[in-house]
């Protein structure tokens, strides 16, 4: 089922995501964190994507798992960045061959060492090139875009973000998912911003549940994500102690997710990532409220 058909419903929906292993010997253990997940049946799971598309086969594989023995819907993800066309032309194909209709399209992180290299000669530069790419196999598929609540890393500003966001929604996206963010405030106003810019498709909030200090300054360096006082204080009292922190994280989590779902946004999206203890308490904790 397309993800786009999913968001069209009136009912209140979850789904996860999960990340391929990087190696060989490391895909039973995560293979089996992510049918833990997919047995709590949410609406969707995502499936992450190696940088350099180093894990694209694990990702096709667990992807293709999930979507096959638990019949929940499967989202690929799909980098371009540094690859030719061909390469992605044929993990394009792979993924269709696989009967796997939804695919986040994105441009990947820039591999070490490639930093100040000529781009000149790449057949992709941004996640714009591939959506058009991907749009233009057939309208069998449902791309997903990515999209910054605060701004992307990269961006100039805000405006200039939004007017980027624009373009790859008219090549082709129909659905947004943002980045993480700790406070509802700032994906409110974003979501007023690009109403106001005509961008119309669905736009899934992104919750990372932090159940460890260790993972703040990796949220920060991966979103550039606002930390509100209310999380630091959080942190500052509970970081110390492993199992009070998984816990406040995830009722820090449960509680955006809930003032969101009370301010009419129906789907959420929650990097749960290959922990099936933390996706099933999130679950647990909205149990009445999405039905489950």
């Amino acid at each position: 089922m397309k993800i786009s058909e999913l968001l069209n419903k009136e009912t209140l929906s979850i789904s996860f995501e999960v990340f391929p292993p990087k190696t060989e010997t490391a895909f039973e253990s995560v293979k089996s964190a992510t049918e833990e997940i997919a047995k709590l049946k949410p609406a969707f799971m995502s499936v992450t994507y190696g940088a350099g598309g180093g894990t694209s086969r694990y990702t096709l594989d667990i992807a293709k798992n999930i979507k096959a023995r638990y019949g929940v819907p499967s989202l690929a993800h799909l980098t371009c960045v540094s690859s030719s066309r061909e390469t992605v032309r044929a993990r394009i194909e792979d993924i269709r061959a696989a009967g796997i209709q939804n695919i986040m399209a994105l441009r990947g992180d820039i591999p070490a060492g490639m930093e100040n290299d000529d781009r000149s000669g790449w057949d992709y530069h941004n996640a714009v090139e591939l959506v058009r790419e991907l749009r233009s196999c057939g309208e069998d598929l449902c791309i997903g875009g990515a999209c910054y609540p605060e701004i992307h890393p990269e961006s100039e500003d805000q405006k200039t973000d939004i007017r980027y966001l624009a373009e790859k929604v008219d090549a082709g996206c129909d659905f947004l998912t943002t980045q993480m963010f700790f406070d509802n405030n700032l994906f409110y106003n974003f979501l007023y911003k690009i109403r106001e810019a005509g961008i119309t498709v669905p736009v899934i909030p992104g919750i990372m549940p932090i159940t460890g200090a260790n993972q703040v300054e990796r949220a920060i360096k991966l979103s550039g994500s606002f930390m509100p006082q209310r999380f630091k204080s959080l942190v500052d009292k509970f970081g110390h102690d492993p199992a009070a922190m998984k816990q406040a994280g995830i009722a820090y989590a449960t509680d955006q997710i809930i003032d969101l779902y009370a301010n009419g946004i129906k789907n959420v999206h929650v990097y749960s990532m290959n922990k099936p203890d933390v996706a099933e308490k999130i679950q647990a904790n909205l149990s009445d409220i999405l039905g489950k």
